[in-house]
Order: structure tokens, then sequence, then C-alpha cells
């Protein structure tokens, strides 16, 4: 069995701060989408924000990932890398931000849609969401690791859709990816226990066909092997005796992002 963090009220509370810096970036980058913009002037701007707030990129550096968030549009499921690809109406974009602040990982994902969407990909925006909500609502003090995995699979698939499986959820903390990893998928009661003060970054990545990916040359970007569109969603919880707490949503930042993943409010 992995051993896994477990974090102590400093750390909690240090997690808490880089969590919510972390959502308050992405929504901030949601908030300004707009057609025409490239990856790459999407990236800078990121870069700029994360170091106004005093923080600075989890995934710059990181095993030579070049990007100060990962970007990743339509038919590309994750550790897209900014660049000159334009943004166009009715595009979906996954916005990925990771960022560190006073040592601790603020980890965290959403997918909106860059003014109004077809009704398939509002469709698998919304079935996405749901899994991540399904995949939190298992995360309790006392469960085990394989009933996230399980739930997210399971709504998942009532959807008609399939589960990225070369890339899954991890632990997060001190570094970007701690024990454990979390796929999305899995069997219920099986893994290590959950328990209070284990801090896990949970995010379904969601293919609209086949499960299967493929890299591009630049060595990170993975698309999906039919060219379909992909979702993707990502929230840090907390692990307590009751309900888990989500980091990476205050303020009603949750909320927000709904409502940005409806394709409302872009511009």
């Amino acid at each position: 069995m992995p051993i896994i963090p477990i974090k102590d009220a400093s750390g909690i509370a240090g997690m808490r701060s880089s969590c919510r810096l972390a959502r308050k970036i992405l929504l901030q980058l949601v908030g300004g989408l707009e057609p025409g913009q490239t990856t790459g002037e999407i990236d800078r701007w990121a870069g700029k924000l994360i170091a106004e707030y005093g923080a600075r990129s989890a995934f710059l550096g990181y095993r030579k990932f070049p990007g100060q968030l990962c970007i990743s549009v339509n038919e590309e499921v994750v550790h897209g890398i900014g660049g000159g690809r334009r943004l166009a109406y009715g595009d979906v974009v996954k916005l990925d931000v990771g960022i560190i602040l006073d040592g601790w990982v603020g980890d965290t994902a959403t997918t909106v849609g860059v003014g109004a969407i077809t009704p398939a990909r509002q469709r698998l925006l919304e079935k996405s969401q749901n899994a991540l909500a399904a995949g939190i609502a298992a995360a309790r003090g006392g469960a085990r690791l394989g009933d996230i995995c399980h739930a997210v699979e399971r709504t998942v698939k009532e959807a008609g859709y399939t589960v990225v499986k070369e890339f899954v959820g991890h632990g997060v903390g001190r570094k970007l990816h701690e024990e454990p990893q979390i796929p999305n998928f899995g069997k219920a009661n099986t893994g290590p226990i959950l328990r209070p003060g284990m801090t896990l970054a949970i995010e379904p990545m969601v293919n609209e066909g086949s499960c299967e990916v493929r890299i591009l040359q630049d060595g990170w970007t993975a698309v999906t092997a039919d060219g379909r569109d992909s979702a993707h969603f990502e929230h840090v919880v907390l692990i307590t005796d009751g309900e888990p707490e989500i980091l990476t949503d205050s303020l009603g930042s949750e909320r927000d992002a709904k409502a940005l993943a409806s394709g409302q409010g872009i511009r």
C-alpha cells in the first residue's frame, strides 16, 4: 500500500490558501477568454497573474514542461502547451492551473466554452462535471480509494462516454504529485482507506468517443485518438471525518465555474 501523506493543521491551512489562489487565477483566466486569442497569449497572462499574487507555477519546468499552465482545446485532452493555436467561437477549452504558494501546491482545472457551444459539447461538459461531483461525494473518511475511482467511472459510463486511463488524479501537498494515484476507473471497496488530513486531486478526463489517446510530437499534448472532444475537471479535496472539503472551491467559485462551463459569461 502507498504511504499517503496526512496534513496537520498547519499543512491544511497552507493547502487552503494555495488551492483558493489557484482557483481564483483559473476563474480570472476563464472570464477573459475570447475568440481569436492564442493559447500562448493565455499562457503568458497566466504567468503574469501567478507572479502578481506572489506565487509560482507548479507546472513550469516540471519534468521540463515549458508552460505556465496546461491549455488544451477540443480534441486535446490534457497537457496542452500554449502556442500559436487561436481560439475559435464554439471551442471547448481546458485550463489546468497549478501554483506553489508558501511551499504548498494548489491544482485545479475546468473546461469551458468560448461563446455558445453545441448541445453535444454542452452535454459532455455537464456529464463530466457530474463525474467529478460523484468522485468527490465518495471521498469520505473511512471509505476506500477505489470508491472514488468507481464513482467516477460509473457516472461516465452511464452517460455514454469513456474515461482516459493513461492519466490519473493524485495526492497533492508539498509536491505536485504525491501518493496515491487516483485512476478514474476501478472497483468500489478496494484500495487504501481514506483518512482525515489527506488532500487529493480528483480529476476526471472524459472522452466523447474512444478512451484511446496519443501524444503529439511536442512530447506533452495528449489528444483523443479518434479526434473527438474531451473534457477535464479537477478539484483538490480534504478528507475529513464527515463531508469532504473542496479546497479549490471557495467564495462561490464552483458556482461561477459551472456557469462558465455552460458557455455563459464568455465574451
